[in-house]
């Protein structure tokens, strides 16, 4: 079914989270002038304030009301974690709701590369020919994701972080600010790899490691926090 915001051509979507990470993602969207911004969801912040240059227009429930206004939103959340729940919460309270996924015009991406709903790419990212971006993911600024990767859901690719070939990232999976990860290393779901790091084998899931060489120094719940 067509819904009515598209048959009048306007794209409305609402964003989800007013943070930080949602003024960079506001950013990309009107840089990118795929999507008109109708408003911004927020469990914090009162009704009708205005941030960003747009009016918060309530919490999750909210959704419920709006209707055929908008065609779909991005949850710009930067923890996994909350992001993930975020997610699960709008897809029982609107089962058919649309996630869009954004990506800055100054982004290099490569034929044959397939990017899942709701993820976002940032301002200067590169990602390379035949890789898999699952949904919900965030390739931030000025990182690199090379050639026939496969990266999971609800995935975080810092600013800067660097990722060979054939890397595999598995659900909720952080590679922090700056990292690098040679080819043909898998991180399993998760797993936080501290800035700076540089992986040389694979590390398994559930785990905290940093390093040149990372080394695991801690596991890790999947509900931990890793954004101080």
């Amino acid at each position: 079914m067509v819904k009515q915001c598209e048959v009048i051509g306007v794209k409305k979507i609402i964003i989800i989270g007013s943070g930080g990470h949602a003024s960079v993602i506001i950013d990309a969207i009107e840089k990118e002038r795929k999507y008109a911004i109708y408003g911004i969801i927020d469990t914090v912040r009162p009704v009708n304030t205005s941030i960003y240059g747009y009016r918060i227009v309530g919490t999750e429930p909210t959704l419920l009301k709006l209707g055929k206004q908008v065609c779909g939103g991005i949850v710009a959340i930067e923890d996994n974690w909350t992001r993930k729940k975020t997610v699960e919460t709008i897809r029982k309270l609107v089962p058919d709701f649309s996630f869009v996924s954004i990506i800055h015009p100054s982004a290099c991406i490569s034929s044959n590369v397939k990017i899942g709903d709701g993820t976002v790419v940032m301002a200067g990212a590169v990602i390379n020919r035949n890789t898999i971006i699952g949904e919900h993911s965030i390739i931030n600024t000025n990182s690199s994701v090379d050639h026939d990767c496969i990266l999971s859901d609800f995935v975080s690719i810092a600013p800067g972080a660097v990722l060979g070939r054939n890397v595999k990232a598995g659900n909720s999976a952080v590679v922090s600010l700056g990292a690098k990860v040679i080819h043909s290393v898998s991180i399993g779901e998760h797993t936080v790899i501290g800035a700076g790091s540089t992986v040389l084998q694979s590390i398994g899931p559930y785990g905290v490691a940093y390093g040149t060489p990372a080394k695991v120094v801690r596991t890790r719940k999947q509900e931990d926090s890793y954004l101080s």
